[in-house]
C-alpha cells in the first residue's frame, strides 16, 4: 500500500542544484553559528530555510537534548521538516555541532521562490515529507501523551495526534519511563498527561489547546479578506485548496478535526486512480495538504465555522466556535457529513472510551486480539472491518439492511463475506450499552421471523452509519434540501454546476445535494469549482 511520503533510509539523496542555490542567494543571506550552538529549538517557527554552505548541523531530540537519528547535516543539506511549509512548530532542534556557515531564505520569500522553481520545490518537499515520515515512524517524537489506556481526554488528544499526522509516543501509566518522564516534570506522580519536550506540560489537554502550542490553529488578521475560504478539509476541500492555490488565490482551508474528514478514517482505498496497492483516506489527503501548501495555501485546524454573515461589501464573513471572525470573497462549503450518533443511552458516556467514529492504528491498539463491532454497510464499514481484522480476535459487523449490495463497492463486500475473522450480521441492531467508566459490552438483536438478542463482551464499537450534512452554520444564507444538504445549480437556481442560491458561496463534495458519496468524486468537484470561484472573483468586463 501506498504510503505518505519516501521512506528516508533508502532515498538517495538529491542535492540543490547550482542554479537553486544561486537564486537562494538573491533572496537570502549568509548566517554563521558557532560550534553548540542552536539555529532553532523544538516548538520553534522555522522563519527561513538555511542551506549549510560549510560546516554540520544535528537535529537535536526535544525530550534528550541529544542528537536525534544517526546522521548529521553537511555542505549542500538543508535543515526542517514539513511544518516549514505550514509554518507550525518545529518538532526538533537544531545545533552547529562545528563551526557553521548557512545560506538563510525568510519562509514567504523561499515559498514564493519554490513556485516558481518547481525541480526546486519536488527536491525539497520530497525530503521535508519524508523527515515528517521518519518522524512518525520512530516513535522519537517530542510530544509525549501519557495515560491514555485510561484517560478518555488522552484518546481524544491521541486521536487528533495521529489524524493530523503529528508524531507523539504513547506511555501507558504503568511503564517505568511514564514514572521517570513525570518526575521530570514534577507531575506529583504517574497520572494522564500531554507533554512537549522534556518537561512543557499542557495543563487541562485538549485537541485545541495542543494544536495552538504546535501553531496549527492559526490565529486570525481581523482586516485580512482571503479571496476564498474553504470550510471543511475533506477530499473535496484539499482539492479545492490545491487548485486554488495553483491559480494564485488567496486561500484559507477551516477544518474542525482533521485533514481528510471522514474519508481519512478509511484506512485502505484500492479504487482510487493511480494507487493500485490501495492508500489510505488520511494519507491521500495528507498529500494533497503538502500540495496545497506548496502553492501557498494555508490552512487551520481545529477551527468549526459556526456562523455566516454577508457583508455590505460583498464578502462574507465565517464566524468560529471560539468567536473569532474571518473574511473571503468568495466561500466554498466543503464540510462533508458526519456519521449519525445513534439514540442510545450512555452513549455519551462511552464516546472515546469504547464508542468510536473512526478506526485507525490509534483506535486499533485499544482492541488487539478482543472481539469488536462495527455498525455500518457503506465503504467505510468494510475498510474498518478489514482493517481491524488484521489485529482483534473477531470482527462483527452490524447492517440494518439484507445485503452490502446497495452501499458497499463489491470487491470490498467479496472480500468481507470471506474473511474468516469477520461476521456479517444482516437486519440487526445494536440497543444497549454496558460498561463502568469504559465500554465493556453491547446488546444487539437481530429482527426477523424470530427475533432474538444476545450481549457480545467487546471492548469497542465502531459507528458509521447515517450521513447527516454539515449545515447548520450557513445560517440560512443557501437553499437547503428537506434533508439539510446544499442545493447547487438548477435547484438552486444558479446556472453553474456547483453554485448555490448565494452569489459567490458554492458547495461540494458530500454536503451537496445530488453528489456521488466517493473520495473521487469529492476530488473531481473540489478541482472543478474553482474554475467558478476564479469566474466570480474575475467577472468579464
Amino acid at each position: 500500500m501506498e504510503s505518505l511520503a519516501a521512506d528516508l533510509r533508502t532515498m538517495v539523496r538529491t542535492p540543490l542544484h547550482p542554479d537553486h542555490i544561486e537564486a537562494m542567494r538573491r533572496l537570502g543571506t549568509e548566517e554563521v553559528i558557532a560550534a553548540g550552538a542552536f539555529l532553532y529549538h523544538a516548538g520553534d517557527v522555522q522563519d527561513r530555510l538555511c542551506h549549510v554552505l560549510d560546516g554540520e548541523l544535528e537535529a537535536v531530540d526535544a525530550r534528550t537534548g541529544a542528537r536525534y537519528g544517526g546522521a548529521t547535516l553537511g555542505p549542500g543539506q538543508f535543515f526542517g521538516d514539513i511544518s516549514f511549509l505550514s509554518g507550525s512548530a518545529l518538532q526538533f532542534g537544531a545545533r552547529a555541532v562545528s563551526p557553521t556557515r548557512l545560506l538563510c531564505v525568510p519562509r514567504a520569500a523561499m515559498l514564493a521562490l519554490m513556485a516558481r522553481m518547481p525541480e526546486m520545490s519536488d527536491i525539497i518537499i520530497t525530503v521535508l515529507a519524508a523527515r515528517r515520515r521518519r518522524l512518525l515512524e520512530s516513535g522519537e517524537a517530542s510530544l509525549t501523551l501519557i495515560g491514555a489506556e485510561a484517560d478518555r481526554t488522552i484518546r481524544e488528544i491521541a486521536s487528533f495526534a495521529g489524524r493530523n499526522r503529528i508524531p507523539y509516543r504513547s506511555l501507558t501509566l504503568d511503564e517505568h519511563e511514564a514514572e521517570v518522564v513525570a518526575g521530570q516534570c514534577a507531575l506529583g506522580g504517574v497520572r494522564p498527561a500531554v507533554i512537549f519536550g522534556k518537561g512543557e506540560v499542557i495543563a487541562d489537554p485538549t485537541p485545541r489547546k495542543l494544536a495552538a502550542r504546535l501553531g496549527l490553529d492559526l490565529t486570525f488578521d481581523a482586516e485580512e479578506v482571503h479571496d476564498v475560504l474553504i470550510v471543511g478539509g475533506g477530499p473535496a476541500g484539499v482539492a479545492a485548496a490545491v487548485y486554488a492555490g495553483s491559480e494564485g488565490l488567496a486561500a484559507l482551508v477551516l477544518e474542525d478535526l482533521a485533514i481528510g474528514g471522514q474519508a481519512g478514517t478509511s484506512s485502505r482505498i484500492e479504487n482510487y486512480m493511480g494507487f493500485p496497492t490501495g492508500i489510505s483516506g488520511a494519507d491521500l489527503c495528507w498529500r494533497g495538504e503538502v500540495q496545497a501548501m506548496k502553492f501557498g495555501t494555508r490552512f487551520a485546524v481545529p477551527r468549526r465555522a459556526s456562523g455566516l454573515a454577508l457583508r455590505d461589501d460583498g464578502t462574507f464573513c465565517v464566524t468560529l466556535d471560539d468567536g473569532s471572525e474571518t473574511s473571503a470573497r468568495a466561500l466554498v462549503v466543503a464540510t462533508g457529513v458526519q456519521y449519525r450518533r445513534l439514540p442510545l443511552d450512555r452513549l455519551e458516556d462511552f464516546e472515546s472510551a469504547g464508542i468510536y467514529y473512526a478506526a485507525t492504528d490509534v483506535e486499533a491498539r485499544w482492541c488487539r486480539d478482543a472481539e469488536v463491532a462495527v455498525i455500518g454497510g457503506g465503504n467505510s464499514a468494510g475498510q474498518a472491518a478489514m482493517f481491524l481484522a488484521r489485529t482483534a480476535r473477531h470482527v462483527h459487523v452490524l447492517v440494518r439492511g439484507p445485503s452490502l449490495a446497495a452501499s458497499m463497492s463489491r470487491y470490498l463486500s467479496d472480500r468481507i463475506e470471506a474473511h474468516p475473522r469477520i461476521t456479517v450480521h444482516y437486519g440487526t441492531r445494536m440497543t444497549a450499552l454496558h460498561g463502568d467508566g469504559t465500554l465493556e459490552a453491547v446488546t444487539i438483536r437481530t429482527d426477523g421471523a424470530q427475533p432474538a438478542e444476545r450481549r457480545l463482551e467487546t471492548p469497542a464499537v465502531f459507528v458509521m452509519v447515517g450521513a447527516a450534512p454539515n449545515t447548520s452554520w450557513l445560517s440560512g444564507h443557501v437553499a437547503l434540501d428537506d434533508k439539510g444538504f446544499v442545493l447547487t445549480g438548477p435547484a438552486a437556481g444558479a446556472r453553474s454546476a456547483y453554485a448555490t442560491s448565494q452569489p459567490g458561496i458554492y458547495a461540494v463534495g458530500d454536503v451537496r445535494a445530488g453528489s456521488v458519496k466517493r473520495v473521487a468524486s469529492a476530488v473531481g468537484e473540489g478541482s472543478v469549482v474553482i474554475s467558478e470561484v476564479w469566474g466570480h472573483l474575475n467577472p468579464p468586463e
